[in-house]
């Protein structure tokens, strides 16, 4: 054996000896005991590193696979505000209302169809579920998603509900409201009302349905409050929790009614939830998930397609139950580029209205200005006509 040989030897001895001691691997003793083995000869040495090396070779790839899976384990707990394609979104302990994670909670958007949920809570406060409503004009002509009510239809209450919640049915939310307020309006000041006794600071409504329009909004923080709240109404979560149902008119039409939310299909732990979605809104949804003794709420809004309001949706729950179980602290992220676009949004219109008015005093002043100098003149035309006039008389008096 030359010296160069016997170096190197002996650096890997020492690296092998780092190794095993630092492995509680059961192979490694034994290999560890022939490999270091004095008085083996050239035959058996030879076979002897080989095979130690060899198994030193399985050993380092189950190790670094092993590392590998403990980084992309702990990896996929870690969830950044970027890997989140919704604009906001909230994930709630049910129980407490803390809050486990969150991007952009308080960032003001539409609530689309997930205003459906604070028109169930005030309908189960206010009516009963038994009581029969006739479908107005006004109900029947609403922009749809519907549920297919016809102008005189008689319909329960509890079945209005179920086509609010599982069909998503514009009609059945305006039929509600008209049940229990007399009108819309009304209603929504009863909806209004009680998102300040909830302790909401961030929602207001104007209508039952969700439909986009001025001054309407909410945040995911509000909504999954929102959530939370309607969690107290057995009957609500029984709803929400529903696949499909077919239910009947009291005139006798029969409806089928199917539900918007897919996780009911995929995820058992679901106890269930509301989609949303308008042009503006875009892709909504909040929804409650129980597993063993935790309950998790996740609300998510803006989603820019249905693809990611799911996998977000899950991606979610699972981070929710996994801080409860480890005993996490929250996590909260601010994006700054969604709230720069929500304030470029509404400086080009103070901007625009600002335009307006300066634009306003403007023509004002001008107007002004213009009258003013039309007045001067007026008057110095008036003082020539009487000169004239007098002239002409003086001149008459004289001939």
């Amino acid at each position: 054996m030359t010296m160069k040989q016997s170096i190197v030897n002996s650096q890997q001895s020492l690296v092998t000896k780092e190794f095993i001691s630092k492995t509680t691997y059961g192979v490694i003793p034994a290999c560890r005991e022939s490999f270091f083995k004095k008085d083996a000869g050239q035959a058996g040495m030879t076979k002897t590193k080989g095979l130690c090396a060899l198994t030193h070779g399985l050993i380092s790839i189950t190790f670094l696979s092993l590392i590998l899976i403990l980084v992309i384990g702990h990896w996929s707990l870690v969830i950044a505000s970027d890997e989140i394609h919704s604009k906001s979104a909230v994930v709630m302990d049910a129980s407490t209302g803390r809050i486990l994670y969150a991007k952009n909670p308080n960032l003001r958007l539409l609530p689309a169809s997930t205003t459906k949920l604070m028109t169930a809570i005030i309908v189960m406060e206010k009516a009963n579920l038994t009581d029969v409503v006739m479908i107005s004009k006004n109900a029947a002509r609403v922009a749809p998603h519907k549920a297919g009510l016809k102008e005189g239809d008689k319909v329960k209450v509890e079945t209005l509900l179920y086509a609010a919640l599982l069909n998503s049915a514009n009609d059945a939310a305006v039929a509600l409201a008209e049940a229990v307020a007399g009108s819309e309006e009304k209603f929504v000041e009863l909806m209004n009302t009680k998102v300040i006794a909830i302790g909401l600071k961030e929602t207001h409504f104007i209508n039952p349905h969700g439909l986009p329009g001025p001054n309407q909004y909410t945040t995911a923080f509000d909504l999954s409050r929102i959530m939370r709240y309607a969690l107290r109404y057995p009957k609500l979560k029984e709803i929400i929790g529903t696949r499909v149902v077919g239910v009947s008119t009291e005139n006798g039409n029969d409806l089928f009614l199917r539900n918007t939310n897919r996780l009911l299909w995929s995820d058992e732990d679901l106890v269930g939830g509301k989609t949303g979605f308008t042009q503006k809104a875009k892709h909504c949804f909040v929804c409650a998930a129980e597993r063993e003794d935790s309950k998790v709420i996740v609300t998510l809004l803006g989603s820019p397609s249905r693809w990611y309001l799911w996998k977000e949706a899950e991606t979610l729950l699972d981070k929710g139950f996994n801080i409860m179980a480890n005993k996490e602290e929250a996590v909260i992220y601010f994006a700054k580029a969604d709230y720069d676009a929500l304030s470029m949004k509404r400086a080009t219109y103070k901007k625009s209205l600002k335009f307006k008015v300066k634009s306003s005093k403007l023509k004002a002043k001008f107007t002004k200005k213009k009258a003013k100098i039309f007045a001067k003149d007026k008057a110095k035309n008036k003082k020539g006509k009487y000169y004239r006039i007098a002239k002409k008389g003086e001149n008459g008096a004289k001939g």
